[in-house]
């Protein structure tokens, strides 16, 4: 956001701050939700490299088409394990993990 905005918002009562602010997040549960969405979005562009669709997928995985996609978008109910096993399955190698992990 621009600083002239926040500070227009500011002058108008609103609070401005991060989502990590906003939800009370320790700098761990930050740290673990941008690491599956990292991890998210690496499953979501190896597919699409692929030529995959989320219900090939989730056939390769033994899932469902619908968890696929949860899996993908980074809901809160997918565990980082399915989300690696995912990637595994489409043969991301160790190095890709890592960086995803990293980035």
């Amino acid at each position: 956001m621009r600083k002239e905005k926040a500070k227009r918002l500011e002058n108008k009562g609103w609070k401005i701050g991060s989502a990590e602010d906003f939800l009370g997040l320790s700098p761990e549960e930050s740290a673990y939700i941008d690491l599956k969405l990292n991890l998210s979005a690496k499953l979501r562009k190896l597919r699409a490299e692929q030529n995959l669709t989320q219900t090939e997928l989730a056939k390769l995985i033994h899932s469902s088409q619908s968890r696929v996609a949860k899996i993908e978008t980074g809901d809160p109910t997918v565990s980082i394990d399915l989300i690696i096993k995912s990637l595994l399955a489409l043969g991301a190698s160790k190095k890709q993990l890592a960086r995803a992990i990293s980035s």
